[in-house]
Formats: structure tokens, sequence, C-alpha cells
């Protein structure tokens, strides 16, 4: 621990019990110590934090039984102090990181995190820019190339990619790594003219209105076919269009929850089915979890370079309770677009 930290406390935004985002209790002020780096963690004051939808979900589903919770994964700051084992990092670096749901989360002033989850900050972004960007990002990165199969870089890789909600923090990630790594052309769900605009400055070719039946309209965009599918949501309503419209061998990644799925249609064509969660590799240990400081700082280099751009819309202010509760509540209002911020304490 550094002397700013030592024996210190620090704010930082719980919940106690699930409770709807309308109750004044179901997101508090409180104060934590600051918590002590393990072995290969780093400690990161942070400054600014992005919603996502694992958020809303932990904090409906999730009941700590009276003792407060700390949500949040997705994180910028600075580094203060570095468990006795790190390697990659070193005091006063600025990163950027999603981290790990089994582990507290970043809605607090100063943050533990296990070193090869982390990214360093892109440099040309401010804080708030950033966190915008690490769930999404990994998400995105892991679908399309590890789930996928794609290759990255790889220009000449052609065919037809349909990603779900286009606007969203995923798939404008999707899009924007399809249409800057791959050949691919890429069609967008979305179901207004503001969402559509978006979905195109992000990278889609083409954008289909999701409230509209889809078959028809991606019948006519894409005669040859679908060869890959990001479903960012919706998957347990479209898998008869998905296995209707993809070509013999075509691949689907998913990334919401479902209840039951008709898996039976995908078999004639031997279409493949993947899972994708970014935060499997930190809550099994996998042997490759240092993966996700790689992509981290691929993309890190490709936002400098200018081929990707944050998805940061809108800053809600300092990270505190009222504020995080507003930012629930749009996030769970399923009508925004790109990433919601708060930056500072």
């Amino acid at each position: 621990m550094t002397h700013e930290t030592r024996g210190a406390t620090m704010p930082a935004v719980a919940y106690r019990r699930s409770l709807p985002i309308d109750d004044p209790e179901s997101l508090v002020d409180v104060e934590l110590p600051v918590p002590e780096p393990g072995p290969r963690d780093l400690l990161v004051r942070v400054e600014a934090v992005a919603v996502n939808p694992i958020d809303c979900k932990v904090r409906r589903g999730t009941d700590p039984g009276g003792t407060p919770k700390v949500l949040g994964w997705d994180a910028a700051g600075t580094v203060v102090a570095v468990g006795a084992d790190v390697e990659l990092f070193r005091v006063g670096e600025e990163v950027y990181y999603a981290g790990a749901v089994d582990r507290p989360g970043a809605n607090s002033r100063y943050h533990a995190v296990d070193e090869s989850l982390v990214g360093r900050k892109p440099a040309s972004l401010s804080f708030t820019e950033a966190a915008a960007m690490p769930l999404t990002s990994l998400t995105a990165w892991e679908g399309l190339f590890d789930r996928l199969g794609l290759r990255t870089g790889a220009p000449e890789q052609t065919g037809t990619l349909l990603v779900t909600a286009a606007a969203g923090g995923v798939g404008a990630m999707v899009a924007q790594l399809a249409r800057a790594l791959t050949g691919l052309t890429v069609i967008g769900t979305a179901s207004r003219p503001r969402t559509a605009a978006f979905a195109r400055r992000m990278g889609v070719d083409h954008v289909v209105d999701h409230t509209e039946p889809l078959a028809p309209q991606l019948a006519e965009l894409a005669p040859g076919g679908l060869d890959h599918v990001f479903s960012t949501v919706g998957t347990q309503r479209n898998l008869p269009v998905y296995a209707e419209l993809l070509n013999p061998f075509g691949r689907i990644v998913a990334i919401d929850d479902v209840d039951t799925l008709p898996m039976g249609l995908l078999k004639p064509k031997s279409i493949a089915f993947h899972w994708e969660s970014m935060f499997t590799r930190s809550r099994f240990a996998t042997p490759d979890r240092a993966g996700q400081h790689r992509i981290l700082t691929r993309v890190a280099h490709l936002v400098d370079a200018g081929v990707l751009r944050t998805t940061a819309i809108r800053d809600l202010g300092p990270v505190n309770a009222a504020n995080l509760r507003a930012a629930h509540r749009l996030q769970e209002s399923g009508t925004t677009i790109g990433k919601t911020t708060l930056t500072g304490f």
C-alpha cells in the first residue's frame, strides 16, 4: 500500500438488498476500507466508470443480504499500488479494464484488479471515453475472433455478418471491429432513425428494423444468405430466422440470457452455436486469462491509430448513488445508444 491509501477508507456506491431502481435504497453511498491488492493485483484510483446490463442483472438477481455489494465492471484510472508479483504495470500508469464479476466492482474510489485483465488506457482518450470501452470491446473481440473463428486483419475474409442491436454497447464494437479487421459485409438491426444513424457511424453497412419481420429484410439485403450472426439480444425469438437464412456451416455467437432454444433447427445445415461471456476467463481462472490484457492492448493501439472510436455517449457526472441510479434506469429502459459513463467522485 502507498501512503495515499494505507489504512484509509473510500467513498463507494453499493446495494444491500435487491430492489427496483426507483427505490432510493436500490443503490446507496457508503464508506468502505480501501482494498489491499493481492500478489497479482493492481490497486487503481478510479477516475471514471461505465454502466452495463450486467450491473442491472446482478443488482436485481443477487441479494447480498444486508452486506454492501459494489457493482461496476468498466473502469479507467491510475495505478497507485501493485502486488508483490505484478509484472505488467507500474505505479502511475493509466489503465482501463472490465475486471471480474466474482470480485467487487469498480464503483469505488479505489479498486483492486488482477493485472492479467487490464490494459493501458488509450493515450488519445480521456478517462471517461476509455471507461466506456473494456467490457464491450472484450465481448466483441472474443465473440468475433475466438467464438466465430474470424481472423483479425484479414480484409480478404468476406461474407455477411448480422449483428443485433447494432447501436448498443456491444453491437457498436462488433460493427467497428468487423469493419476494421475483416472484409465482411455488416448488417445491423436498429429500430429508430437515431439508432440507425449511430450504427452506420460505427461501421454497419446496412440497417434492418428489428421491430419488423427480419427474414424478408435480410433476404433482400443478403440474397446469398448469412455467414455469421452476433446475437446480442433476441436470440430466443430470432433463432428460427437465423436457421433459415444462415448458409450451411454458418456460425452464431450469442450473449443474451435465454430460457430454452430449439437447437434442432441448426442441425440440417450444421450451424455452430457459441455462447460468449467475457467473464469466463476470470471466473474460471483459465490459463489464457491474460488474453484479455492482450486484447485491451490491441484495442488501445487501434483507438490511438484512429481505427476504433469510443462509444461513450452521455456522462451523468460524479460516481454517486443518485447518478448511478439514473444510469441504471437508463440501462433498464432498453433505449440507450452506446455507453453511459460517470466521472470523478
